[in-house]
């Protein structure tokens, strides 16, 4: 990205990184943020612009922030920084991210099963 870079050229290519970073296809995107594939392919060619809704929807199914995608911040990850522990989740695709969530889903059960069996 340069300084020359207008705001749809970085949205286009931040949004088709944050895709392919996640390992998904522009139908996998559109289903996970509700919306048609076609969408997807129309802001990343830039022929369209999203509106604030379907920015929100973008960032919340990529897990990463609005400012990312609206080339605001370099780092996708940049809200989750104060944790080390999602330091880095921002690099990992949808399948590593989904082993991710499922193993801390995993762990916070078993925290919680044990308090329960606690006296």
């Amino acid at each position: 990205m340069t300084d020359e870079s207008t705001p749809k050229e970085i949205f286009r290519e931040r949004l088709r990184k944050a895709r392919d970073l996640r390992d998904w296809s522009q139908g996998d995107l559109g289903e996970k943020a509700g919306m048609p594939p076609s969408s997807i392919a129309h802001f990343e060619a830039g022929s369209r612009k999203p509106s604030f809704d379907t920015l929100r929807r973008l960032a919340n199914a990529l897990e990463v922030t609005t400012d990312y995608l609206l080339g605001r911040v370099d780092d996708p990850g940049l809200a989750e920084a104060g944790d080390p522990l999602f330091r880095d989740i921002g690099k990992l695709s949808g399948h590593d991210r989904e082993i991710a969530q499922d193993f801390l889903r995993m762990l916070a059960q078993r925290k919680s099963g044990k308090k329960d069996k606690d006296p």
